[in-house]
């Protein structure tokens, strides 16, 4: 009987650090991080998130982080919340979480995710780190569900250029070419040897003519000298506007379940588009 007891209570103490509460105060130095930690941590443990949080043009969850306290990453501010867990970006926020560290607040990096592994992989560690491994499960669950949906990619080979501000075109090892991979495009920046980032004049972009010139839905009208370029009468000669399609930013500046809104927007502007010119009946 004693044996029995010894055991129920082996067992009893298991739960319990099974169940170990996470982390109660978190503060967020990385807007990636912000997209997830609002849909993995509960409310009452996120103290702050950072100012671009609120921003609908960089943030999927700007309308739920309009409640959220935000600081602008000052190891001051961040210090004076108590946090028992900060969330940063390697090499961005290393000047802020280095006093943090000397005072022993638990601190995790977050890299930024390029492809969808590296978005499950985000995930993962960001549940497990908040003490909620179960939400992340259901968040990459989702997510998987809502790209299989998509369906067959419609780019059937097709060449597209993401093109924004001043000029600057997306190259591969970004969230843009992953989603130009899984909708079946071919990344312009590929075809012509270019980085992740670059600048392509406009004359250059009439020149490579693609199927499809892709734009950040925020530039659909002219705002500054940066946003007049994407509507000068050259990219409409060299790609018809039709074949202009428009993609949140805030879908694929950070690696999160919004990625796979991205994936499904331009799949179905494309198919759309070949319904219009009558191409492979999709």
């Amino acid at each position: 009987m004693r044996s029995l007891r010894i055991m129920l209570a082996i067992a009893s103490l298991a739960l319990l650090g099974a169940a170990a509460p996470g982390p109660r105060r978190i503060v967020s130095l990385n807007l990636c991080a912000d997209q997830l930690l609002v849909g993995l941590a509960d409310r009452t443990q996120i103290v702050a998130l950072t100012e671009w949080a609120r921003d609908p043009e960089l943030s999927a969850v700007a309308a739920h982080a309009r409640s959220i306290p935000f600081t602008h990453r000052s190891a001051e501010e961040v210090m004076a919340l108590r946090p028992d867990l900060v969330i940063g970006a390697p090499f961005q926020t290393r000047a802020v979480l280095a006093p943090l560290k000397a005072h022993g607040v638990k601190l995790l990096d977050l890299p930024w995710s390029q492809d969808v592994a590296a978005i499950e992989a985000a995930i993962t560690t960001l549940a497990a780190a908040v003490g909620h491994p179960e939400r992340g499960a259901r968040m990459i669950a989702q997510m998987r569900r809502a790209l299989a949906s998509v369906g067959p990619p419609p780019g059937r080979g097709r060449v597209a250029a993401y093109y924004q501000r001043q000029g600057y075109l997306t190259g591969t090892g970004t969230l843009v070419d992953e989603m130009f991979r899984r909708v079946g495009l071919v990344n312009l920046a590929a075809r012509l040897g270019r980085p992740a980032l670059s600048q392509l004049s406009l004359e250059e972009m009439a020149l490579a003519r693609p199927d499809f010139l892709i734009l950040e839905s925020g530039t659909r009208a002219v705002a500054d000298r940066g946003t007049a370029a994407l509507h000068h009468p050259v990219l409409d000669t060299a790609i018809p506007a039709a074949r202009h399609l428009y993609i949140e930013q805030a879908q694929t500046v950070c690696g999160s379940p919004a990625f796979a809104a991205a994936v499904a927007s331009l799949a179905a502007q494309i198919r759309a588009i070949d319904r219009r010119e009558g191409v492979g009946g999709r």
